[in-house]
């Protein structure tokens, strides 16, 4: 109780400027404790007064923080037994915040396959509509990134920023809103790419090729306009397509 009247006897003016910021510093510290296994995925958090102790916050801004970690599926209340750290498959790796915690972590969720996965289910659907609705600015914009990715095709990093690029273009250029809101997520999971360890330049290198080529027919029949081209000719290549 100490450490409540500490932290909110400054005034109102404290309260509504400070108080959403300590929350914030230590919701990301305990959803990063967890994300580290500090806390294991089945484990009872601490007691409050003895997470407001750990983390040097009041009640208040604990009972917050485990608010908004239960909103991301990552702990669950349990009256008059304690908060339980939720399974992996239950957290919200779609949230962006869920994802800054995971951090390099990301590789235990085989996140990056997934997106990969989706990318091959999406992104000819949304290549389709982007002949179809693009704006001229689009479609340069579209052109711009895929010449990025061609010049980048044997640097892990410089490709896969241009991809990301293309990847957000073209979900743009395909004006539906459901496909806009994957973006966050797609962009996070290929960033993942330059991160250790899965820097292996035999594999991506193997795949920037195939996605520079596929990429590069996709801003061919976008520029013209070609929306009635045959499905099958909007595929993706596999994730990992093997060099001539």
């Amino acid at each position: 109780m100490a450490v409540e009247e500490q932290d909110y006897s400054n005034g109102a003016q404290e309260r509504g400027q400070r108080r959403p910021r300590v929350q914030k510093n230590v919701t990301r510290a305990i959803a990063s404790d967890i994300c580290a296994d500090v806390f294991p995925v089945g484990s009872f958090l601490p007691r409050e007064n003895d997470l407001c102790e750990r983390y040097g916050v009041s009640r208040t801004v604990i009972r917050e923080t485990l608010k908004v970690l239960e909103s991301k599926g990552m702990v669950r209340g349990r009256s008059r037994v304690g908060t339980i750290v939720c399974n992996k498959d239950e957290w919200n790796i779609l949230d962006s915040q869920v994802l800054e915690w995971i951090g390099e972590r990301i590789f235990e969720f085989d996140l990056l396959n997934c997106v990969l996965e989706a990318r091959r289910a999406i992104e000819p659907a949304a290549a389709e509509f982007a002949a179809e609705r693009a704006t001229v600015q689009e479609i340069a914009d579209l052109e711009r990134a895929w010449q990025a990715m061609r010049d980048g095709e044997r640097d892990v990093v410089g490709f896969t920023d241009a991809d990301v690029a293309f990847h957000t273009c073209l979900l743009k250029a395909s004006h539906n809103q459901v496909f806009l809101q994957l973006v966050g997520i797609i962009q996070a999971a290929l960033s993942s790419r330059c991160m250790p360890p899965m820097k292996l330049p035999n594999v991506v290198t193997k795949q920037s090729i195939s996605m520079a080529n596929w990429s590069r027919h996709c801003v061919c029949a976008t520029r013209r306009g070609r929306a009635t081209v045959p499905r099958a000719c909007w595929i993706l290549p596999p994730a990992t397509s093997s060099l001539p």
